[in-house]
Parts: structure tokens; C-alpha cells; sequence
């Protein structure tokens, strides 16, 4: 009985390592697959190093070497203006410093249109387009759009002033789709809360622009509207005066009626050999 018992112990403890030596290869050659499986999807997909941020960055700080590191990334997926060169970013023997122009997340590439030239200000110039000028415009809480303007927002500009003639007052839209590129002294778009009490908006404008805002905001009242993000219409023009708020048809005024010149009645007196007219009352 002994002898039976231990042979089925070791029969047992036999079938119990093979299981386990099963189990193992099992194990290993799945592992192996895994790896080459990771092996090709990360030759399948080419990468090229970036420069991204270390941590999160905001508008006007200054770009340290110790704010970035060196990361792959999909070369297919890269922007166009991300650095990938040391000596682009950093140029050997060049102190000058990169300041950032727009909040920039963690991981982000940097950018190019992202950071100042090396040495450059990061004052609103940068901002705008070539040909393009700044112009502060006078706004208050109504007109301000209640404080909800952001930079990088586009705004319809209307004038509400004298039109002349008898329709009174007259509100016209002059400039539509006006890109704004700072509210008050802030022109990172990065602000995330609303600006209650804004005094100035500056937007980008041409000359011909920034003539006729100036002359609008000399003779009268600017406000803005808001354009949503992703509207592309441009707004045709506009104009409502008095009137037409208030829905009064213009009356056609009739001519006045000629006033009949009175009647004279005279005769004729010889005085020697002059003959003069003398006025007399009219019998009919």
C-alpha cells in the first residue's frame, strides 16, 4: 500500500513540473512575440527628436535651456516650425534670450511662432502682420462686449453718431471680422476669465483702417460684436437709423401752394410831358 501511495506522489510531482515547465515556455514565447511585435510597430512608425516643454510656460517667460527637453516624435505628425536643432534654438556663443509669446502645455513642441527671435521684445509689434498697424480703441463695459474680449478674437466694429438730414442719430457697421490683439495691456489669448472692466481694445488694422476708426471714434460712439470662432461669413453693410428702429415710413412733403401775388390797379396821370402810374383801389 505504501509503495502504491508513493508511487502515484511521484507520478503526481511529475505531471505537476511538466505542467509548469508547459506553462513557462508558454509564458516565454509569448513574451518574445510581445516584444517583437513592439519591436515592428516602433520601426513601422519613423520619429524624429523635438524639442518640447518641460513644463507648462507662459506669455512673456523667458525660455531657459532647463525649460526644455528632447523627445521623439512622429515625423509625420511634427509641425513645421518646431525646433529640432540645438544650435537653431540656442545659438552657440548668442545670449540673448527667447521669450515666450503664447502659453505653451507641457510636452508641447516648441514652436517657432511660439517664442521670440533671440533678443527680440515680446511687445505687441510682434504681433502684428506685415503692413499692418495697432490701434487702441475706447471701450467700456457695453461697448467692450462685457468684458468677454479675448485677444485673437475678431470683432464687427459699429459707429453710432449724427447722420445728418432728418433721421437723427445713425448706427453703421464700418469695419467687419477686426482681429483684436490686446485688451487693455494683456496680448497673450492664454487668459481664461473675463476682463469686467476693460478701458482700451487694440486691434490690428491697415492705414485706411486706422483713418477711419479715428475719425469714427472723433465723432462719435464705437461698439463692438463678437464673431464666433468659427464664423467665416464677412457681414455686409449695415446701417439703421431712427426711423427705421422705431418703424416710421418717411412722409413725402407736398410743395407749397403759390401764394398769388395781390392785384394793383393804377392809372396813368399826365404831368406835362411825363406820364407816371398812380395806384388806386380795384373796383372788381
Amino acid at each position: 500500500m505504501r509503495m502504491v501511495f508513493g508511487l502515484v506522489l511521484v507520478l503526481g510531482l511529475a505531471l505537476a513540473g511538466f505542467a509548469v515547465y508547459m506553462a513557462r515556455g508558454i509564458i516565454n514565447q509569448n513574451a518574445v512575440a510581445l516584444e517583437r511585435a513592439r519591436a515592428g510597430q516602433t520601426q513601422a512608425i519613423p520619429t524624429v527628436n523635438v524639442f518640447v516643454a518641460k513644463k507648462a510656460l507662459a506669455y512673456g517667460d523667458i525660455l531657459n535651456k532647463d525649460d526644455i527637453q528632447m523627445i521623439a516624435w512622429p515625423k509625420d505628425a511634427l509641425p513645421k516650425t518646431a525646433f529640432t536643432d540645438p544650435a537653431i534654438l540656442f545659438p552657440a556663443g548668442d545670449n540673448k534670450a527667447r521669450i515666450v509669446l503664447r502659453a505653451t502645455d507641457q510636452f508641447e513642441p516648441i514652436l517657432s511662432s511660439a517664442v521670440t527671435k533671440p533678443g527680440e521684445d515680446a511687445g505687441i509689434t510682434t504681433l502684428l502682420a506685415k503692413g499692418m498697424r495697432a490701434f487702441a480703441i475706447r471701450v467700456d463695459v457695453a461697448s467692450g462686449v462685457s468684458g468677454f474680449l479675448r485677444p485673437s478674437d475678431h470683432v464687427d466694429i459699429y459707429w453710432t453718431g449724427n447722420g445728418g438730414g432728418a433721421t437723427g442719430d445713425v448706427t453703421r457697421l464700418i469695419e467687419p471680422g477686426v482681429n483684436v490683439i490686446a485688451v487693455d495691456q494683456t496680448s497673450s489669448n492664454s487668459q481664461t476669465t473675463a476682463t469686467i472692466i476693460a478701458r482700451t481694445i487694440t486691434v490690428e488694422a491697415t492705414p485706411q483702417q486706422v483713418a477711419t476708426l479715428a475719425q469714427a471714434q472723433a465723432t462719435g460712439k464705437l461698439s463692438m460684436s463678437l464673431v464666433g470662432n468659427n464664423d467665416s461669413s464677412v457681414a455686409s453693410a449695415v446701417e439703421v437709423d431712427s426711423n427705421r428702429l422705431l418703424g416710421i415710413q418717411a412722409k413725402a412733403i407736398a410743395p407749397a401752394a403759390a401764394v398769388e401775388a395781390p392785384k394793383v390797379c393804377t392809372i396813368r396821370q399826365r404831368n406835362g410831358d411825363k406820364v407816371t402810374e398812380v395806384p388806386i383801389p380795384c373796383t372788381n
